[in-house]
C-alpha cells in the first residue's frame, strides 16, 4: 500500500499531534493519515467519544488493534503496539513520521517489519501558513499580552523609589519574581497561561537576552519585559516585548531605543510572503551595526551588542518556524512571526521591543496596538 503518514506522543505537548487530534488530550495518542486521504486515530477508549467530535475520521482505542500476545500495561507502550498492529494489518511496509515521532513507537514499528521514514517538513510546512481563524486566535491572544503587559509596564513606571534607587508599590519591594507572580494572576484573569514564563529584566542580568531577571528593581534603568502567555480557550499565544525606564532616561539608552526602534521598523518593510526570514533580519542588523553596534552573538557584552535573530514563527507554540535570522526561509503567505530587534550589555542593560506580524504578498499586518516607547508612567 501507499505510504502513510503517521504522528504519536502526547497531543497535549505535541502540537502538530493536536492539531490532528482536536483534543490536548495527556494519555498516549496516534494519528494515521493513508493516502487516500482518510484518517485513524488511535486514543485511551474513555476519550473515543470526545475525539470523535472533535475531528473527521476513524477514531479507534488500542484495544481494537492489541497484538495476539495482548497489551503491554503500559499505556504508551500499548498505544504503540495498537499503531504498528493496525498498519500491519492494513498491509503497511513503509511509514513516513514527523520529527518529534518517540523512539518506543519506532521500536514497535520495525518489530513487525515496518520501516520508518522521518520526513523534516511533515508537521511543520503545515503549521506555517495560519487559516484565518488561527490569525484571529492569535489576534485575540496578543490583545490580552499586551493589556497586561501595559499593566506590568505601568506599575513598573508608577513605582516609588528609596534613596538607593530600589522600587517598591505599596510599601512592597517591586521585584522581578513579584511581578511574574502579579502578571500571571492578571493573565489568569483573562484565561492565559504563563506556562513558557516570562521575562521581568534590568541590568546586569538583562544582558543576556533570555535572563528571566531577579531581585529587586530600579531607577533610571531600563527593565526589558516579555510576556507570551498561553490562550486557554484556544491554546494559541501571544508574544511581545516592551522595555519601560522609572524615572530619567540616560542618553545611551535613548540612543539604544532609537536604533532598535528603525532597526524593526527596516525588518517589518521587507516583511512579506516571499521575503526569507535572512532578508527581514539583516535589514534590521545592518541599522544596528550602521548605528555603531557590534554584532557579539554567542557572547555576553558590557557595551551595548546585538546577540540574536530578529524574531521567530508563532501559534501553537511561543517558537515555532520559521526564523528570521541568517539562513531563514521563505515566508509563507498568512505566516504569523514575531518582530523582535535588541541591545544588550551589562553596564548599561538591555533594550528590546517585538510585536507579532502577519506576512501577506503585499507587506505584513501587525497584530501589535500598544507604544512601544520607553515612559509609561
Amino acid at each position: 500500500m501507499p505510504k502513510a503518514r503517521v504522528m504519536a506522543g502526547y497531543a497535549d505537548r505535541n502540537a502538530s499531534l493536536y492539531r490532528r487530534i482536536g483534543l490536548p488530550l495527556g494519555d498516549p495518542a496516534a494519528s494515521i493519515e493513508f493516502a487516500d486521504a482518510t484518517t485513524l486515530r488511535i486514543v485511551r477508549d474513555l476519550e473515543m467519544e470526545r475525539v470523535r467530535q472533535a475531528a473527521p475520521g476513524e477514531v479507534h482505542c488500542p484495544a481494537d488493534h492489541a497484538p495476539a500476545k495482548g497489551l503491554d500495561g503500559d499505556r504508551e507502550i500499548a498505544t504503540a503496539q495498537a499503531l504498528a498492529c493496525c498498519l500491519s494489518d492494513r498491509g503497511a511496509t513503509e511509514v513516513i513520521v514527523d520529527r518529534t515521532f518517540p523512539q518506543v513507537y519506532t521500536a514497535e514499528l520495525l518489530s513487525l517489519g515496518i520501516s520508518v521514514q522521518l520526513d523534516h517538513g511533515f508537521g511543520v510546512t503545515d503549521r506555517r501558513s495560519k487559516t484565518e481563524l488561527e490569525i484571529q486566535h492569535l489576534k485575540r491572544a496578543q490583545e490580552k499580552t499586551e493589556a497586561v503587559m501595559r499593566l506590568v509596564c505601568e506599575r513598573i513606571a508608577g513605582a516609588n523609589a528609596d534613596k538607593d534607587g530600589a522600587l517598591s508599590v505599596d510599601g512592597e519591594p517591586l521585584t522581578s519574581e513579584a511581578l511574574f507572580s502579579w502578571a500571571a494572576i492578571e493573565f489568569l484573569r483573562l484565561g492565559c497561561s504563563m506556562n513558557h514564563g516570562a521575562i521581568v529584566a534590568g541590568p546586569p542580568e538583562s544582558a543576556d537576552c533570555h535572563h528571566r531577571g531577579t531581585g529587586a528593581l530600579r531607577t533610571g534603568v531600563p527593565v526589558i519585559v516579555d510576556l507570551c502567555p498561553r490562550d486557554e480557550e484556544t491554546r494559541y499565544h501571544g508574544d511581545c516585548t516592551r522595555t519601560v525606564v522609572h524615572g530619567s532616561v540616560s542618553e545611551t539608552v535613548q540612543n539604544m531605543h532609537a536604533a532598535v526602534t528603525r532597526a524593526k521598523q527596516a525588518s517589518e518593510h521587507v516583511l512579506r510572503a516571499g521575503a526569507t526570514g535572512e532578508a527581514v533580519h539583516v535589514a534590521g542588523e545592518n541599522v544596528l551595526t550602521a548605528m555603531g553596534y557590534p554584532i557579539s552573538r554567542g557572547e555576553i557584552t558590557d557595551e551595548p551588542s546585538v546577540q540574536h535573530g530578529t524574531g521567530h514563527g508563532i501559534g501553537l507554540e511561543v517558537h515555532e518556524p520559521i526564523l528570521l535570522d541568517h539562513g531563514g526561509a521563505e515566508l509563507l503567505e498568512n505566516e504569523v512571526v514575531t518582530v523582535e530587534p535588541g541591545l544588550y550589555g551589562r553596564l548599561v542593560g538591555g533594550v528590546r521591543v517585538e510585536d507579532m506580524l502577519v506576512a501577506k504578498t503585499d507587506g505584513c499586518v501587525n497584530l501589535n496596538t500598544l507604544p512601544d516607547g520607553l515612559c509609561w508612567a
